[in-house]
């Protein structure tokens, strides 16, 4: 089938709860994909960073065939060794102790919110329960994480939302110091914003917070969805702020395009959980977690985490050098691989613009151009997006200074 037709199956059979763009991908290899017409993209979008080793890499398809071959499901009331193997791979690559695993990020920060729960009632009483999360962020879109979510337009239309959730300006250490009261559990974050619209946290800001929870005896959250594995240019964006979450949830990277979460912890919050108190049917399955330690192993052994570091600042250099050609683009924002541009201008246009010229990229709000080229981009790749880029910018802003 065409793009057309499969479009047409889609909206009669598929609930629409996406707006999607007018074509339908079929084959990836890389930065590469393909739509039904047979036409070929470069992919600045990687599945919303989820095909952080590009589309298909050799590894992960041959532990995905091998382990079909052997074992695709069995229960969590049993061993599972690739399951195992992943949790130590994570852990002695970390500053974490223990692993949950889960099957999305909104998962894996719905077991960060029941352990945060679970440990404070245990430590700092009965009524603590409440979590602090930021303005702009985005944390899933089950009840519970839609409303630790800070961006009302995600509420609307659900209420009554879950109690026990408040919010507060991003890097704004004053506003989360007086929102801390005595039913307060835990503080959770993203080091760098994604879908609010590529904010990064101060370096100053998260050491404070970190200072503030050892205060009150508060957890520590960091929301490493989509920040995480690699794509700031560190394995875990924590690293870049010396500062060593309580709790932290994975996903979207974590199996190289396979469906997986994971909730990691340090030992003192992991101790709050016992047989029963969560748990998850596919969680930790055989076939995720064999892709994902052979993702992850990429990601150690491929230098991939050195490429977002250095290439991602050459990528921002040649959108800041962008930013100065065409006074619209008002700022440039991000770490690594997770990069965006504020916009005073049609965002949407621009991205439809690339999309007729071979480059998929998404927007944010309509204002934000969000870039998330997978890890194993070359230079040569990303001055191919630029010059894409700045074409499609010339016919939606008008032509550039220079």
């Amino acid at each position: 089938m065409d793009n057309a037709a499969l479009i047409a199956l889609g909206e009669k059979y598929v609930m629409r709860t996406y707006g999607r763009y007018p074509l339908a991908l079929v084959r990836g290899e890389g930065a590469r994909v393909w739509d039904a017409d047979g036409r070929e993209y470069l992919d600045f979008v990687s599945g919303l960073a989820v095909n952080s080793l590009g589309h298909c890499h050799p590894r992960v398809v041959a532990a995905v065939r091998e382990q079909v071959g052997k074992l695709i499901h069995c229960s969590n009331l049993y061993w599972i060794e690739p399951q195992v193997e992943l949790a130590q791979l994570l852990v002695e690559n970390s500053a974490l102790d223990k692993v949950f695993f889960c099957n999305s990020g909104a998962e894996a920060n719905e077991a960060a919110i029941k352990l945060a729960r679970k440990y404070a009632k245990e430590h700092r009483g009965p009524e603590s329960y409440e979590i602090i999360t930021m303005r702009r962020s985005f944390h899933g879109r089950t009840l519970a994480t839609l409303t630790a979510t800070g961006q009302e337009k995600f509420h609307r239309g659900f209420a009554p939302l879950p109690a026990g959730f408040k919010y507060v300006p991003f890097n704004d250490l004053a506003s989360l110091r007086a929102a801390v009261g005595p039913r307060t559990c835990a503080v959770m974050l993203e080091p760098v914003q994604g879908e609010g619209g590529v904010y990064a946290a101060n370096k100053d800001y998260l050491q404070a917070v970190r200072a503030l929870c050892d205060d009150e005896g508060l957890l520590l959250i960091f929301d490493e969805v989509q920040c995480g594995l690699g794509r700031t240019g560190y394995l875990f964006a924590y690293q870049y702020y010396g500062v060593e979450p309580d709790i932290m949830t994975l996903a979207k990277a974590l199996a190289g395009g396979v469906p997986i979460g994971a909730m990691l912890a340090k030992e003192k919050a992991a101790a709050a959980f016992g047989p029963g108190d969560h748990a998850s049917t596919f969680g930790g399955n055989p076939l995720a977690t064999a892709a994902g330690v052979a993702a992850f192993k990429a990601l150690l052994e491929e230098g991939l985490v050195e490429n977002a570091r250095v290439l991602g600042e050459y990528f921002y250099q040649e959108l800041e050098r962008l930013a100065r050609e065409f006074p619209q683009l008002t700022d440039v924002r991000g770490r690594g691989f997770l990069l965006g541009i504020e916009i005073d201008g049609p965002a949407d246009a621009v991205v439809a613009a690339c999309q007729e010229r071979g480059l998929l990229i998404n927007s944010l709000h309509g204002h934000v151009l969000r870039f998330l080229p997978p890890l194993t981009i070359s230079k040569d790749e990303i001055d191919q997006a630029i010059a894409i880029l700045k074409e499609a910018l010339q016919e939606v802003l008008g032509q550039g200074a220079n």
